[in-house]
């Protein structure tokens, strides 16, 4: 564990020097990127890594060079669907490292299952590479704090995947809460609905095409089952961090960045997986409290069942001394105490404003919206989150030191285990 005095004191005195990463690039420069994890979703449709591929294609001066996938009918469908877009078929590679050989890339962008998230992107950094990686940033709050360290040292741009930090209104929100517009903000609330099916009981068979060594990678070696991928990895503790860290980081990160807080004191976890009779691991039915020392967020998740007239209708809720503020979609509105709407906002959402402010900011002309530090900080509610419930313990944590206190099965969940070829050192 990095201590927590040490830890900010060297990000922040790095930050400094940080613009160097970028002087005498020119404005208008080629960004030359590749992308890590294609694997298309389990009906079929175009993945994460796809989406930010197909994303980065189309912004201007913007050069997708090569696309990486352990699985090689994914890569195939993948490479395709860029050659369609820019008439241009990118390199493939199953191997991430051969990319990381190629000097004319400038930056990866990681869109893998989350335990290769921080790996990779501490990999990627050493080797001269900016990084955009998907959220969460991190398996585990250690290696998370590693992908910071790293950054730093190489110096490198790092941009966390939370793109409601690059949509206009969202922007534009958290300034009406930092100007005052509902009063002192005491408290924060988010919510996830969904009707996700069951994952079934997996079968042993691993399909022709996919390399399920190089899947796991860092992760201690376990029997493939058909139900792990190419989606479903997220519902098991092994490579996952459940629906929390899946879609709870973005609205969490909304919440602590309208809040303006960053480390959390007490953390409660209360929920169970209670849906289906299937192997999924993490709860289907959750909702997570995080005292900090102004304020507090929550969170509630529902993956069973789909919204109801009975659920609130939108994404996040800030409750402040003279009013309330909504956060749905791309959009937000603001109410006073009775209830009534005083203002509102509505913009475009998506990847590209995220990935342009990604790319600007390597050529000198931007600053990160969501730099990897900010990023951590979120993904760390969740971590603390799933660490809580699975401990069946309240998690008080130390915002000054970090880490963990009173509870030794809960720090113990501060990193995981490695295969040793694959720890991630900086």
């Amino acid at each position: 564990m990095i201590p927590r005095r040490h830890f900010l004191a060297t990000t922040a005195l790095s930050a400094l020097a940080f613009p160097a990463i970028v002087r005498g690039l020119a404005p208008n420069s080629k960004i030359v990127v590749a992308v890590m994890g294609v694997s298309r979703t389990s009906s079929g449709g175009n993945g994460r890594g796809s989406e930010l591929a197909l994303s980065l294609a189309g912004l201007p001066n913007v050069e997708v060079t090569a696309l990486c996938d352990v699985d090689e009918h994914h890569l195939a469908k993948a490479i395709e669907a860029v050659e369609k877009k820019t008439g241009r078929a990118p390199r493939g590679e199953r191997d991430f490292r051969r990319i990381l050989e190629m000097t004319e890339i400038d930056a990866l962008a990681i869109a893998t299952p989350d335990h290769w998230h921080a790996p990779a992107a501490i990999l990627a950094c050493a080797a001269g590479k900016h990084v955009y990686v998907e959220k969460p940033c991190c398996h585990n709050p250690h290696e998370g704090e590693l992908l910071v360290a790293a950054a730093r040292k190489h110096q490198r741009i790092a941009q966390h995947g939370t793109q409601r930090r690059s949509w206009p209104a969202i922007q534009e929100a958290i300034s009406k809460l930092r100007e005052g517009a509902i009063g002192r903000v005491l408290s924060a609330r988010s919510y996830y609905f969904n009707k996700r099916p069951s994952i079934g009981h997996g079968k042993v068979a691993v399909p022709a095409g996919l390399d399920w060594d190089l899947w796991q990678g860092p992760a201690p070696v376990r029997e493939f089952h058909d139900n792990f991928v190419p989606y479903n990895w997220h519902w098991f503790w092994h490579w996952g961090t459940g629906e929390l860290g899946n879609n709870g980081v973005h609205m969490l990160d909304v919440c602590r960045w309208g809040m303006g807080e960053d480390f959390p004191r007490r953390i409660v976890s209360g929920g169970a997986k209670l849906r289906f009779d299937d192997d999924q691991e993490t709860p289907d039915t959750n909702t997570v409290t995080f005292d900090f020392p102004n304020g507090s967020i929550s969170w509630e998740c529902r993956s069973w069942a789909s919204r109801t007239p009975h659920d609130p209708a939108c994404d996040a809720a800030f409750f402040g001394e003279n009013g309330s503020l909504y956060v749905t979609g791309s959009g937000y509105s603001i109410c006073d105490l009775d209830g009534k709407e005083t203002a509102k906002g509505t913009g475009p959402g998506g990847n590209d404003s995220h990935l342009q402010n990604f790319c600007d900011t390597i050529r000198g002309s931007a600053k990160l919206n969501a730099e990897i530090e900010e990023g951590y900080k979120s993904a760390l509610l969740c971590h603390l989150g799933n660490i809580a419930w699975r401990t069946e313990r309240t998690v008080r944590f130390d915002p000054a030191k970090g880490g963990i206190l009173d509870n030794p099965e809960g720090a113990a969940l501060w990193r995981r285990e490695y295969r040793p070829e694959w720890e991630p050192r900086v």
